[in-house]
């Protein structure tokens, strides 16, 4: 018997609400129970973001510094950023050069005495406001003089997931989470029918069984070593 030869699953929205219903206890019925549905995944996702890093998520993005401007904009769906540099001489294939940023908190920014100081950034302090979240960095840009060259700040970012949408839209992640999904909002779903009162352990067990592979495999698999940093006397 021969196999498909496919490897192209995929399920939209609306099958994703109509399996995760038969799993709580009754079948999709109405519209109202595909917008309860769509309410209910994208909680769900949000719950996702919450739990770390989701590996497909990571994106990278850039910013130009500007001379004598400390803060600039991320775009607005970012949860995070992961990592952040800054690049030199960008394009050069002599001279490009990929420079650590150091992350500190708000508490060390409010520390520095001088923050109009100029000169190659060092430091990085992340704003995660509720929709306009900022990087602020330290010392501010001196670019474009005689000294210095161009800076591009350059960056690793987490990125929402994107929303449920409608009944013709695909979910925002790889298949390896699709049985996860599912799980998560039967269980979602099951809290909040009569059918599915009785099912809600079991529902809530293999919904953590399913999340837990999931995100096992969703990680680096290169090799890491830690190299502890030693400080002298000060």
């Amino acid at each position: 018997m021969a196999v498909s030869g496919t490897t192209t699953f995929n399920m939209e929205f609306t099958e994703i609400a109509e399996e995760a219903f038969e799993r709580a206890g009754r079948e999709l019925h109405s519209g109202y129970d595909l917008r309860t549905a769509r309410r209910s995944m994208n909680l769900l996702t949000i719950e996702w973001a919450n739990r770390g890093v989701n590996m497909w998520t990571i994106e990278e993005g850039f910013v130009n510094l500007v001379q004598g401007t400390a803060t600039y904009d991320l775009p607005a769906n970012t949860i995070d950023l992961i990592e952040q540099f800054i690049r030199t001489s960008e394009g050069n294939a002599v001279t490009q050069t990929d420079l650590n940023l150091t992350r500190i908190s708000v508490d060390n920014y409010s520390s520095i005495p001088n923050k109009l100081t100029q000169g190659r950034p060092i430091q990085a302090w992340v704003d995660r406001k509720t929709d306009n979240p900022q990087i602020t960095v330290w010392p501010v840009p001196n670019q474009g003089t005689a000294l210095e060259p161009f800076y591009v700040l350059r960056f690793y970012r987490l990125k929402r997931i994107d929303d449920a949408g409608t009944g013709v839209n695909t979910a925002d992640m790889p298949f390896r989470f699709f049985p996860a999904l599912v799980a998560g909002l039967a269980y979602y779903l099951a809290t909040k029918i009569p059918e599915g009162m009785a099912r809600l352990e079991m529902l809530k067990a293999q919904y953590d069984e399913q999340y837990t592979l999931a995100a096992g495999e969703d990680r680096e698999k290169a090799s890491e070593m830690l190299i502890p940093r030693l400080y002298g006397p000060r």
